[in-house]
């Protein structure tokens, strides 16, 4: 397939070109490169290039590190409507949405038709529910929620698995605010996914892609602990558990149901190694920020 992927130099779009390279034509251009935020320039990139599949990785995220920056929301309505209106110039758009779509947690395994419940309170999923809300309206354009997804190439600064790997590599004790139930996809697996999504015929706008079962954070941990073959301890800061933010895979597995997860801890023990590799590259003092 001839495939553009936006946000390349991101931690999913720089996953997907890498995974997809060696099978597919692939474009991932840099903003440099392709500004989404400029309407005539997306216009006439697409239908100069004419892609089997757009992939829409691209997205302005709020954290605890950065905050919600000015304009996010805005931003991440453009990037999506700039390239949605031109889908005559493609064979489909694969939106890269978000679980936070249904504005809530602590509700497991959230199903696609929760969603407007309940609308979000934050910009970031306020500004994928307005893009949600515009999918059934428009051609070959699908929306996909991802819930947790991990994988190299992350913010090891924040992102909670590779967070806790690159503090296991300094020997730091693992740190976890409150423990919590969270659905975590391998970003390999999640590329198995949209390959198949970008290519088969599908009957529904909107999919959950996710594993459909919640590991709890400790969990988590100990399994970076048993990758790295070291006991800096784990530290839970505050009792009981936070709200789960899991999801319901019913519809994709429908539609697809050889769909195989890896296992969660052979996947932290290949992102412990990846780390492992790359250990003087880490600054462990960023890893303490939020402490």
């Amino acid at each position: 397939m001839k495939l553009l992927i936006t946000g390349g130099t991101g931690f999913i779009g720089r996953n997907l070109a890498a995974q997809y390279a060696a099978r597919h034509d692939v474009a991932a251009p840099s903003r440099a490169d392709l500004d989404l935020l400029d309407a005539e320039a997306v216009r006439a990139y697409l239908e100069r290039h004419r892609f089997d599949a757009v992939i829409h990785a691209a997205t302005e995220r709020a954290n605890r590190l950065l905050g919600s920056a000015l304009g996010l929301f805005d931003r991440n309505c453009r990037m999506f409507f700039h390239l949605a209106r031109n889908a005559r110039a493609f064979g489909r758009m694969l939106f890269l949405s978000s679980g936070a779509v249904y504005g809530m947690r602590g509700r497991p395994m959230l199903s696609e038709d929760a969603f407007d419940a309940c609308v979000p309170a934050d910009d970031y999923g306020f500004s994928k529910y307005v893009c949600a809300r515009a999918v059934d309206g428009m051609e070959r354009v699908y929306e996909l929620r991802l819930f947790g997804v991990f994988g190299s190439y992350e913010d090891w600064r924040v992102r909670f698995i590779s967070n806790a790997c690159c503090r296991a590599l300094h020997n730091l004790p693992l740190v976890i605010r409150q423990n919590v139930f969270f659905d975590y996809l391998d970003v390999e697996d999640l590329g198995c996914i949209l390959e198949r999504l970008a290519a088969a015929p599908l009957r529904h706008r909107h999919y959950n892609v996710c594993t459909g079962r919640a590991v709890d954070l400790r969990t988590l941990a100990e399994h970076v602990l048993a990758a790295s073959c070291k006991a800096p301890g784990i530290e839970i800061r505050n009792d009981g558990l936070g709200p789960e933010y899991s999801g319901d895979n019913s519809l994709l597995l429908a539609e697809f149901p050889d769909i195989r997860f890896r296992p969660v801890d052979q996947s932290i023990r290949r992102l412990y190694a990846w780390y492992e590799a790359r250990k003087a590259t880490i600054d462990p003092a960023l890893l303490r920020f939020d402490e």
